[in-house]
């Protein structure tokens, strides 16, 4: 199993849908009829594609990917697609709704957020003075692609009108590696990290998920007795989420065991190389379980007395810190100061293993902290898994960002209905940890 980022878009009847949720298209754009258009090329060492419609909207959705593995084993071979949304399947209708659609595949895969920022905003550029100049520009942001969108929305306000921010890490990236190290730190308590892989604070430089890790899982897993144990490392990680209710969905396990891992070990030694050493830290963390959640553990058969032993051997080992310059190079660009220019829609499925819907709460917390809550809206979808939209609810929140943009009327809850999935109810927990 090839594990960059498992987006797992469910457009299974996107095709369907999609054509019920069509809305009038807006007057065309008032410059000349460039459609329809479809190239690409390169810019600056960044494959890119363009595709631009014959009814033109006036709109261009600038697309950043998500988590791209790098090909860094034998075997292995570089992603270099420039994808035009999260999906192949949501290009035609979002062409048929009239919107031009831009994407690049950045310099690099692998943790390229700089790369990302400038690659991304070198082709909204390129398009307006090569193609059109859009009537306005929004930039769509998927997992990975958020560290873009949502720094993006703090520096460059003059290129984009607004953005749209699916399934984001809206701590930050230094607390969101952060967040990582207790179920790493729980796992080597209970099955113990073997010494190739390295230590719970900097792993093997040069580790391969599917070599040296997915297999010792596979075998963990597939024992019906660990079952408990993992939902004990899911739950004090905090996966979904502190305050949702145990047990996980049906499907969600193993799948999250899987993905959560590749990211502590592979893609955390991807980052550890550019950044020069560990940069992870718990120093300030601490490790509990809340009365409902023993009490789900004790129905699964495991005692209290065994889940004090993990707890206290987990506390006892607060003292993982990264180097200051490994920490600072994480930080750069992937911590946000808040300060955005134009309207920001996120979206996210509440149960979320891989960034966790708490991440809406940090993220609101800190535009609150700037004054700028009337251009953040949040949405959030019952789907179960990292990214897990229907093609309905991808297409419903491109639709209202577009039209916040144009109309410059805030959305409300009536623009995501709950038959599609959606919850205007749901308030997210705040991270479980610093």
């Amino acid at each position: 199993m090839r594990t960059t980022v498992r987006l797992g878009v469910l457009l299974s009847i996107v095709l369907l849908l999609a054509l019920a949720l069509i809305r009038p298209i807006p007057a065309a754009h008032a410059g000349p009829q460039i459609g329809p258009l479809d190239l690409s090329g390169n810019i600056n060492g960044a494959p890119y594609r363009i595709v631009v419609p014959q009814n033109w909207n006036g709109t261009l959705l600038v697309f950043a990917r998500g988590y791209r593995d790098k090909a860094d084993h034998p075997g292995e071979v570089d992603n270099r697609d420039a994808d035009l949304a999260p999906a192949a399947a949501l290009v035609p209708p979002l062409l048929a709704q009239g919107y031009a659609l831009a994407g690049s595949a950045f310099k690099d895969n692998g943790w390229s957020v700089d790369d990302g920022i400038h690659d991304t905003k070198d082709l909204a550029v390129f398009f307006r003075e090569n193609v059109a100049k859009p009537d306005h520009t929004i930039l769509w942001a998927i997992s990975f692609g958020d560290f873009v969108g949502f720094k993006s929305m703090e520096q460059f306000g003059g290129i984009y009108d607004g953005a749209l921010c699916t399934c984001g890490e809206g701590s930050g990236a230094t607390r969101l590696w952060d967040s990582g190290v207790p179920g790493f730190l729980a796992y080597d308590v209970i099955f113990g990290i073997p010494g190739s892989w390295g230590t719970v604070g900097e792993v093997s430089n040069d580790i391969d998920f599917e070599t040296e890790v997915q297999p010792k899982l596979f075998a963990e897993v597939s024992n019906p007795a660990n079952f408990p144990k993992f939902e004990f490392i899911r739950l004090v990680t905090g996966i979904p989420g502190q305050g949702l209710v145990p047990p996980a969905p049906p499907n969600f396990y193993p799948g999250w065991v899987f993905t959560d891992f590749f990211f502590l070990t592979e893609a955390r030694a991807e980052l550890q190389r550019r950044a020069g050493g560990a940069f992870v830290q718990n120093i300030d963390q601490n490790y509990s379980l809340t009365a409902s959640e023993r009490a789900y553990l004790s129905s699964l058969g495991l005692p209290g007395a065994v889940v004090d032993a993990w707890l206290a051997q987990m506390n006892a080992r607060r003292n993982i810190e990264g180097t200051a310059a490994a920490r600072n190079y994480v930080r750069h660009n992937t911590d946000y100061n808040g300060k955005i220019r134009k309207p920001v829609l996120t979206m996210h499925t509440i149960i979320d293993p891989l960034v966790v819907v708490a991440n809406e709460a940090a993220y609101a917390e800190l535009i609150a902290a700037t004054s700028k809550e009337e251009l953040l809206f949040q949405t959030y979808t019952t789907g179960s898994g990292h990214c897990a939209f229907t093609g309905p609810q991808l297409l419903t929140a491109v639709n209202a960002i577009d039209l916040w943009v144009r109309s410059g009327i805030r959305p409300t809850a009536a623009s995501f209905p709950a038959a599609l999935g959606f919850d205007t109810g749901f308030v997210p927990p705040p991270m479980p940890q610093p």
